[in-house]
């Protein structure tokens, strides 16, 4: 599968150049976009990958962004920079919130996008990512364009007290041993009444990587198990989160507009 060049018409699903160069690479920044076959302009998601890297989680979350409506656009921030692992040899850096505003420009320059109905989703370092470009202070804050809403998948909450421009939807397991959702807690506590909404979502009994469906695991020291449950109800708050946020400009949307909230999920 060919990469499109910026002048092609994509296909439903296609590899496309979203930069050509990424930031410290002499490589192009890649992504896979997947298009739903609606007419109009149409709202979008960026999907940001955590630091193992982009693989099948990744289109399948462009697969089901596009079932319900949405341009999706997932990127790979290690491959231009030749990293094949970024949990066990990179420490991390700027790459993916620079990337994420690569993709956002991207998509806001095809006409079948609403650059006014983009969100950004990560998991891992790719939601701590996913904050970063939607804090009030910090680079992005200066980029020419912005992201709608932002979805977090168990990310770092720490240093994150500044608050947010747009609502953001945070999913977190209570026996996270990688990235603590009390650190969650604390900031969503810490910048309520001086951010947008913050819908901090907890799971009792639900670690790090919940819904990644795989056997129980160690990783690099770490705890992962799948959570079937938890999944699918993230799935259900995630389709409702965007629908609100990335409403058409007559409000018209599946679910309310949200509100600072903060759910523990009964315990089962």
């Amino acid at each position: 599968m060919r990469p499109a060049c910026a002048g092609d018409v994509p296909r439903a699903d296609e590899l496309v150049v979203v930069a050509p160069q990424a930031v410290d690479s002499k490589q192009p920044l890649l992504g896979y976009l997947a298009r739903p076959d609606l007419r109009g302009r149409l709202p979008a998601v960026v999907v940001l990958h955590g630091c193992d890297g982009f693989h099948f989680n990744m289109p399948r979350w462009a697969v089901r962004l596009r079932s319900w409506g949405y341009v999706a656009l997932a990127i790979d921030s290690l491959s231009p920079r030749h990293i094949r692992n970024g949990c066990a040899e990179h420490a991390g850096g700027i790459e993916e919130p620079v990337d994420a505003l690569a993709a956002l420009r991207y998509l806001a320059g095809q006409r079948y996008v609403d650059p006014a109905r983009i969100a950004v989703l990560g998991f891992s370092r790719g939601g701590g990512a996913a904050l970063d470009d939607v804090e009030k202070v910090g680079p992005a804050q200066f980029f020419p364009l912005s992201f709608r809403a932002a979805v977090a998948y168990y990310p770092d909450c720490r240093g994150k007290s500044d608050g947010f421009r747009v609502p953001v939807l945070i999913l977190a397991g209570e026996k996270d041993d990688w990235l603590p959702s009390q650190a969650c807690r604390d900031m969503a506590s810490e910048v309520a009444g001086r951010s947008a909404p913050v819908s901090l979502v907890i799971y009792p009994g639900a670690t790090h990587a919940f819904n990644l469906n795989a056997p129980p695991r160690e990783y690099l020291g770490h705890s992962l198990r799948y959570d079937a449950e938890a999944t699918q109800d993230a799935d259900q708050r995630v389709h409702a989160f965007l629908d609100a946020t990335l409403a058409a400009a007559d409000g018209t949307a599946r679910a309310g507009t949200p509100r600072d909230q903060a759910v523990e999920v009964p315990a089962k």
